[in-house]
């Protein structure tokens, strides 16, 4: 069957200032294929993608759809061309229903019909094997039906080619897999798709061909199945790299930190955390895992001091006094002076923690100036330690004084972590640490935990991708709508299993309210 190509980029070029973020890219997209984008942070995918849907406007070359060139200067222009991208962080209205959702902004002839819509949405549901309820609300939706709901409106007007921005990201094996059984169906109507991600063997598992960008520039295009994970890591970076996890076994651990039934009820009533209950121990990475929005943020957020628990204890055993103390009787900053650091990638990276207007040195300084002895700040140590992670980490930056918001993000990520590992904790609690980082980036954040684990640390690690989780931890909780469903050995599990455990009190707690239950 001969290729048909849907989308074609001839010469693509995008600069801003100085940077220039694409550098005469040239790609095809054919009629009923997957194609994989691959790159590590900065390599341009998303600025790239970006000019498809409209966002940008390239300084240079041409988009072809269905081999007639065309200007793309807005998303209401790429919609004219029935390409629709999804991003990774849904843009939905949380009281509206899943059909009002669809249908909102659009302009259809006649008197508008709420129930045609759902007719319609059923439909394009059937054929492409989405489990939805039209008339749902957002905010008793799961991850996975928000997304859906969110392919299904790219549908819904017409789309055709797909852009889809890291869909895997907070998915459980299993939904993961029902993901991909849409996407063959819809490639197999003919549709043209593009995904971004990087889980390797997701890659592997769902695409037809994979293209890798490498600092903005095109490297090249493979078949999947003539290719492996470790050749399309030195494409993506250029060199050999290891993609080996080592997990050590534990030693000398003790009981570091005691979590006893912890409650928590959010602004609304919500119960967020109900009698979570863990020991975190010293030389030790004790993994969490969950769908987004089962407790993790808050849970941290606790420990840390940031959040007033309704109830529950929260005991650190003090390696320097060797005494017990209820850090719910600190203040954060009392907390983090005993050695219990929080670093927490937010979607937002620059919404925790850093200031963007701020270079890298004043971002180290912002733990410390507390310290000064004087009226005027000591900068030395500050720009070594920045200097440290910028070479320890490989921060892509031109030197210790640019400031922040210049920075991919990425390498924002790693002056976050960095700086919080920089610390000599006690207790580590790493949130989402390689959130959106490349492969090569990635490994180096697992060998900078590991590293703290062999020193002592009792690290807890909160992460999306199980298949890491089950690698990197020595023993994983399980939260599944703010209870514990499970603590179990990395070792000795599977993803499969952690995915069940994952959507184990989501599922009990629909069964309730369908039976007219409460907790």
């Amino acid at each position: 069957m001969a290729e048909v190509p849907a989308i074609e980029l001839i010469n693509i070029t995008k600069t801003f200032g100085e940077v220039v973020a694409n550098k005469d890219i040239c790609l095809t997209v054919n009629r009923g294929e997957i194609l994989s984008i691959l790159g590590e942070n900065g390599s341009g995918k998303t600025t790239l993608m970006n000019m498809i849907s409209g966002i940008y406007y390239p300084d240079y070359g041409e988009i072809k759809i269905d081999g007639k060139a065309v200007e793309i200067r807005s998303p209401k222009d790429a919609f004219k061309h029935k390409i629709g991208m999804i991003h990774q962080h849904f843009k939905l209205v949380d009281v509206f229903s899943a059909a009002e959702n669809i249908v909102l902004g659009l302009k259809e002839e006649g008197r508008f019909s709420l129930a045609k819509s759902i007719t319609k949405i059923e439909a394009i549901a059937s054929l492409y094997g989405f489990e939805i309820d039209p008339k749902k609300k957002i905010y008793d939706m799961s991850v996975s039906e928000k997304q859906a709901v969110e392919i299904i409106k790219v549908l819904y007007r017409g789309a055709d080619i797909l852009i889809l921005d890291e869909p895997t990201a907070v998915l459980t094996p299993q939904e993961t897999q029902r993901l991909f059984s849409i996407l063959r169906r819809m490639k197999k109507d003919g549709k043209a798709i593009i995904i971004i991600t990087h889980k390797l063997h997701e890659v592997v598992a769902i695409s037809d061909r994979v293209s890798v960008l490498r600092k903005g520039e095109y490297v090249g295009t493979l078949k999947t199945k003539e290719t492996n994970e470790l050749e399309l890591t030195e494409m993506m970076v250029g060199k050999k790299v290891d993609l080996n996890i080592e997990r050590k076994e534990p030693v000398n651990t003790k009981d570091r930190l005691i979590v006893a039934g912890l409650r928590y009820k959010n602004r609304e009533g919500v119960k967020v955390l109900r009698n979570v209950s863990f020991t975190a121990k010293a030389g030790e990475i004790l993994g969490i895992a969950g769908i987004a929005g089962s407790g993790q943020r808050e849970l941290l957020e606790a420990i840390a001091g940031l959040r007033r628990l309704d109830s529950g204890e929260i005991i650190y055993n003090n390696p320097k006094t060797e005494l017990q103390e209820d850090l719910r009787n600190k203040t954060p900053m009392e907390i983090r002076e005993l050695g219990v650091r929080l670093s927490f990638v937010p979607e937002d990276r620059l919404g925790m923690g850093l200031v963007g207007n701020m270079d890298i040195i004043d971002n180290m300084m912002l733990r410390s100036y507390r310290k000064g002895k004087s009226a005027f700040l000591e900068r030395k140590a500050p720009k070594d330690l920045a200097e440290q992670i910028i070479e320890e980490l490989e921060v892509v930056t031109p030197n210790a004084s640019t400031p922040v918001r210049r920075l991919s993000g990425g390498n924002v990520q790693k002056v976050l972590v960095g700086r919080e590992i920089a610390a000599s904790p006690t207790v580590l609690m790493a949130a989402y640490p390689v959130r959106g980082l490349d492969i090569n980036s990635s490994y180096t954040i697992y060998n900078l935990l590991n590293k703290q684990k062999e020193n002592g640390v009792a690290v807890i690690f909160v992460g999306e991708d199980l298949d890491v989780l089950v690698e990197l931890c020595d023993r994983i909780v399980v939260l599944s709508s703010g209870k514990v469903s499970g603590i179990i050995d990395g070792r000795n599990t599977t993803k499969e299993e952690i995915g069940l455990l994952m959507t184990k009190e989501f599922t009990e707690d629909k069964k309730k309210k369908k039976g007219g239950t409460k907790e």
